[in-house]
């Protein structure tokens, strides 16, 4: 497969957790994984956290590893990817 296709293949297997993390990451932490993540982490220890996502924060957090590793190997960023394959075949 070659990589605009895995990039594709990628974007069009996101579910509607990661999407809300990506529109999360954007929205509220400024597009930093690492703050939504400090986040998380903050929430599930207990301490102040900004925003309250589920009680599912060790799979958001596994997600967000996922999501943060692909745009780094592939230096893309997926909140773009996603807009632009939403702009082609509407929403999903």
């Amino acid at each position: 497969m070659t990589e605009p296709q895995a990039m594709d293949a990628f974007v069009a297997q996101l579910g509607q957790a990661e999407r809300t993390l990506l529109l999360l990451r954007d929205e509220l932490y400024g597009g930093s994984w690492d703050e939504l993540t400090a986040d998380l982490e903050a929430r599930k220890n207990r301490k102040p956290f900004v925003f309250k996502l589920s009680s599912r924060i060790e799979d958001d957090l596994e997600r967000i590893t996922r999501l943060k590793a692909f745009e780094r190997e592939h230096g893309q960023d997926l909140a773009e990817l996603l807009e632009g394959r939403e702009a082609e075949e509407g929403p999903l």
